[in-house]
């Protein structure tokens, strides 16, 4: 009798407990679809401000042209080649600079990092040397390599090179101590103790410095071609100014946050998926 008792609470119990689920999960998808459309909402409000403004001619459109006249010139730019080649030129520029940048970067964390007394010499010009902006540079280089391509390289390297170096210094001191007395004990040799224990615990900080150095790199690179070039986006965007064709200007300044936008989303990727793949030994 006690058993029947049970099944038929269990039965009448069922449906109730189960049928809030249904609508749990709904909310659940709407407060995630929520989120992921949030980031969307000032760009969305801002277009409609920009398209009602000129629209009800708030602004002429000598200062700021509509969306849908840039909208076309994007679209010219794209079936000319223009937008294309310039497109390339930029991250060829971009991507060599970066590269350079951040390898240089890398070694150069890395002997500070592993040396004190090298730190000790080094790191106080470095920190100085640091100050100075990038466009401070541009005279003395000038003046050195020409308005070369080598002048856009070295400056975009410049950039990219600080963030690498400090992060990569930060990064090769904060092994866990815990960690480092097991390598002694073990006899880790100096090649040993970097490869197990030092880049794995350095992982996360390098990631943010590689993040960091790759957006220093590409606004170098527009600053550069703004001043001192005649091919790129930067280029496009003061070759707009110059004949007063601002739906140009606009549609160059889209393109190159939606290209520095995908790329720090791509890294931010990367960070991530290097995070996950981290010991867990060596995580927070």
């Amino acid at each position: 009798m006690s058993e029947t008792a049970i099944t038929v609470d269990s039965d009448r119990l069922g449906p109730i407990a189960t049928a809030p689920r249904a609508p749990l999960h709904r909310n659940a998808r709407l407060r995630a679809l929520a989120w992921r459309l949030a980031p969307w909402l000032l760009p969305a409000v801002l277009l409609a401000l920009w398209a009602a403004g000129c629209e009800r001619g708030w602004i002429a459109p000598q200062i700021l042209p509509p969306p849908e006249r840039v909208f076309d010139t994007f679209v010219e730019l794209a079936k000319s080649g223009d937008l294309l080649r310039n497109t390339l030129i930029s991250l060829q520029r971009v991507l060599l600079g970066f590269g350079a940048g951040t390898l240089l970067g890398f070694a150069l964390g890395a002997a500070l990092g592993l040396s004190r007394t090298l730190e000790a010499y080094v790191l106080p010009s470095f920190n100085a040397l640091v100050q100075i902006p990038v466009l401070g540079w541009l005279p003395f280089l000038l003046l050195l390599v020409g308005v070369g391509e080598p002048l856009k390289y070295i400056l975009i390297a410049h950039a990219a090179l600080v963030p690498v170096t400090l992060s990569t210094l930060q990064g090769f001191r904060q092994t866990p101590a815990a960690l480092d007395e097991v390598a002694r004990v073990f006899e880790y040799s100096g090649w040993q103790r970097i490869c197990y224990l030092v880049l794995p615990a350095a992982v996360p900080t390098l990631a943010t410095g590689v993040r960091l150095a790759f957006t220093k790199a590409w606004l170098a690179l527009v600053v550069v071609e703004l001043v001192a070039s005649s091919e790129g986006l930067g280029y496009l965007i003061v070759y707009g100014r110059q004949l007063f064709q601002l739906d140009l200007v606009m549609a160059s300044v889209v393109v190159v946050g939606a290209i520095g936008y995908a790329m720090n989303r791509s890294l931010d990727a990367l960070e991530a998926r290097l995070r996950r793949g981290q010991p867990s030994a060596f995580r927070e």
